[in-house]
């Protein structure tokens, strides 16, 4: 499929790790041309972690996909005027390095402006660009900490944990791709050229997290509710949550709609519980949450997920098993709508391996778009973009390599 919404729009990428490069990507996934600038003979960092063969993580192939990668050295004056340059002809420079640091490189966005006076400057930082916290260095762990999320991950007798992905930079990347979007399509309805200051797509990662937390801070306000940890559960929604099963597995039920706890109920052969004049509604199955749970593990534990899982499907109650990577590539539904796509990728042995990434989200025309590569080499297309570009000659390039 040859959907492309984004076909034409250039690009300029000199973020590293993940948040930048999350809104690239989702950029370059919809037809964008993205030009990611790396530091020549190390590369984003992200290169490394949990590289388990070869000379390039999988983390970087699948947050860098559909990419291409230049070096350039921005502590050079070369490496800056060659930025300048290529601004020229972008649309678009993300950049999620600590506030200050492209100002002192002579890179602002006075700087930006002044070479392209069209560009939508999307910066990423911890605390964002102003405020007294602007300057402070902080990853994602600390962001989620910050922003709310970290004190309502886990048991309550345990202290917060961290959930398995940097879900903190991933958010603040979607937020980064949807402001770029939307700048853009300022820019093209405007009449008159879009102000600087309505072209900087400030997102900080603190504010990315606070945003997807709900109601937390209107039930404190209005009720002086601090939220707490409540482990597998919703606070305030019942019965929802992992139950085990015979085979030590577990399985999701989220029986807490009142019309859908009362089926719930006769599939666990359970009508008393349906009938309870204190189940018929959340706030009383809440009440009652540790002896609902109870009472549903009992009847999951005489079961395999298998088993227990159509017995409730079959009664439209939402359901599903916990999977594993090895789960989620056998899974017919992500294979219908092309979620796994495959591409040979070097992993340190002698031939290259097939290797599935996850697929474009979101779906247009009924699945998902195709990856046009993977995460790139270091440096692969730094000949192509600027000689393509700028029209440098090879000896040009060779002479900024240090050949």
């Amino acid at each position: 499929m040859e959907i492309r919404p984004l076909d034409g729009v250039q690009v300029l990428e000199l973020g590293n790790y993940v948040a930048a490069p999350t809104a690239g990507r989702i950029l370059g996934d919809f037809g964008a041309e993205v030009i990611k600038v790396e530091r020549p003979k190390t590369g984003d960092e992200l290169r490394n972690w949990r590289l388990y063969g070869g000379d390039t993580s999988m983390l970087y192939r699948t947050v860098n996909r559909n990419k291409k990668s230049i070096t350039l050295d921005l502590r050079t004056e070369a490496g800056r005027a060659i930025v300048l340059d290529l601004v020229k002809q972008c649309d678009v420079l993300l950049e999620n390095f600590r506030p200050g640091m492209l100002e002192k490189w002579g890179l602002g966005p006075e700087a930006l402006n002044e070479a392209n006076p069209d560009l939508v400057i999307t910066r990423i930082s911890a605390y964002g660009q102003t405020g007294p916290l602007a300057q402070r260095p902080g990853f994602a762990a600390v962001a989620e900490a910050v922003g709310g999320l970290r004190e309502l991950v886990g048991d309550p007798d345990r202290p917060p944990v961290r959930v398995g992905v940097s879900i903190g930079d991933s958010i603040a990347g979607i937020y980064a791709a949807f402001g770029t979007v939307m700048a853009l399509f300022q820019r093209e309805r405007a009449g008159d050229r879009v102000p600087l200051d309505q072209r900087i797509i400030d997102v900080a990662l603190n504010e990315s997290i606070l945003s997807v937390m709900e109601s937390l801070v209107p039930d404190y306000l209005a009720y002086g509710i601090n939220r707490e940890r409540v482990g597998g559960r919703m606070e305030g929604i019942a019965p929802s949550n992992a139950y085990p099963c015979s085979d030590g597995n577990s399985i999701i039920i989220g029986g807490n709609g009142d019309a859908i706890f009362q089926r719930y109920m006769q599939v666990i052969e359970r009508p008393d519980l349906a009938a309870d004049p204190e189940l018929q509604d959340n706030a009383g199955r809440w009440r009652h949450r540790d002896r609902l749970d109870a009472d549903i593990a009992d009847w999951t534990r005489l079961r395999t997920p298998g088993e227990a899982l159509q017995l409730l499907e079959a009664a439209a109650i939402p359901c599903g098993p916990i999977y594993t990577a090895a789960d989620i590539v056998a899974d017919e539904q992500y294979r219908a709508r092309n979620m796994i796509q495959h591409f040979p990728v070097d992993v340190g042995e002698d031939e290259p391996k097939q290797v599935g990434f996850t697929g474009i989200v979101p779906v247009i025309g009924g699945q998902s778009l195709p990856i046009r590569n993977v995460g790139p080499d270091l440096g692969e297309h730094t000949r192509e973009v600027l000689s393509g570009l700028l029209g440098m000659s090879d000896n040009d390039i060779d002479a900024l390599e240090g050949r």
